[in-house]
């Protein structure tokens, strides 16, 4: 005969396992992705602009959320967002300013986690074909050396150029990718300036073959050249995508938050362990000196601040006059409902 103490336990113990039994059909309950199989475009992968792409990649988290994710890399963001225009690819993996750019073609796209909350980009001038560097409007007639065309380094340049009372055309820009050509491309004295992402800047700038004349490879310096917070990499669809596949954009959500997570307390070695041999550049010291630089402009936590989309609109307007700033509303480029949800999963 039980006791009254010894009925009381059984009693918690059958609500207990009651409770576990509620619990664990809930989530075998949970539903798959849409769409399991995905194509994601990106340009320029090897930088630090999309390291929390290929940490959810090299970590395996895509593939823990039930998603087969197949990553091609392009030479620049605008090759991969032509890939995803064309439908090649199901996402984009590019800079934050490029909604501004689809709204203002009628195009639909947004933002819908955030990888980078600065740009990471510099601009250097060569010190051994433009030693005699006084101001930026010295480069009228030069060429500056660029990821690709339309990339967000040819935007800072054309930004900084604007400034100066130059027009984009009063200065050439050329294509040298983000990697071993940048670099050989400048030392050769082809180039007067270079406008790029790391780890590129920090190795010529380390070296002193460039003179760092603007800088947004930090929060604070990236706030002071954009006059606000200028979202920088981000994971993009368009809206038809977006909103026929909300639980394929959660699980990609979940994987760079997840990745976003392990780089906040991930060390030096932790990150050339992670990363592919190929991406260190032949330097690993000058990789991670580079990684130090930029690692405060990584997103905490995928959200796209409350100003990043009238900041992006007014930086753009400031120099291209074919933005209709009036027509396109900023709210609209980005959406933090997924990363909001991530953020709450991983206790961010």
């Amino acid at each position: 005969m039980q006791t009254p103490a010894l009925r009381r336990r059984c009693i918690v113990a059958a609500g207990l396992a009651g409770a576990a039994c509620v619990a664990v059909p809930a989530l075998q309950a949970q539903e798959k992705p849409e769409k399991q199989r995905l194509t994601l475009a990106v340009g320029g992968k090897a930088t630090f602009y999309y390291l929390p792409l290929t940490i959810a990649e090299q970590l395996g988290y895509f593939k823990a959320e039930g998603l087969d994710v197949v990553v091609e890399d392009h030479a620049a963001g605008a090759h991969a967002m032509q890939s995803v225009l064309g439908g090649a690819a199901d996402i984009g993996a590019g800079p934050f300013e490029a909604m501004v750019v689809l709204r203002n073609r009628n195009q639909s796209y947004q933002a819908f986690v955030l990888q980078g909350r600065a740009p990471q980009i510099a601009m250097g001038i060569s010190t051994r074909t433009l030693a005699q560097y006084q101001e930026l409007a010295n480069l009228r007639g030069r060429s500056i050396g660029v990821p690709a065309s339309g990339s967000s380094a040819q935007m800072v340049a054309q930004l900084l150029l604007a400034r100066a009372g130059l027009r984009p055309q009063e200065a050439r820009f050329v294509g040298v990718g983000t990697g071993a050509e940048a670099l050989a491309t400048l030392r050769a004295g082809e180039l007067d300036a270079m406008c790029n992402t790391e780890p590129v800047m920090t190795m010529l700038e380390q070296h002193g073959d460039v003179r760092i004349v603007a800088d947004t490879r930090t929060l604070k310096g990236s706030q002071a050249l954009f006059g606000g917070n200028m979202p920088a990499a981000c994971l993009y669809a368009s809206t038809a995508f977006i909103a026929s596949h909300p639980r394929t954009c959660q699980a990609l959500a979940h994987a760079i938050v997840h990745a976003l997570k392990w780089l906040q307390t991930a060390g030096p070695g932790d990150i050339v362990r992670t990363v592919p041999e190929n991406y260190l550049l032949g330097d690993r010291a000058l990789y991670l000196a580079s990684f130090q630089k930029v690692r405060d402009t990584i997103s905490p936590d995928g959200l796209v601040p409350d100003d990043g989309g009238a900041t992006a609109l007014r930086t753009l307007a400031s120099f291209d006059p074919d933005i209709d700033g009036a027509r396109i509303d900023p709210a609209r480029l980005s959406t933090n409902l997924f990363a909001r949800r991530a953020k709450e999963r991983f206790r961010l």
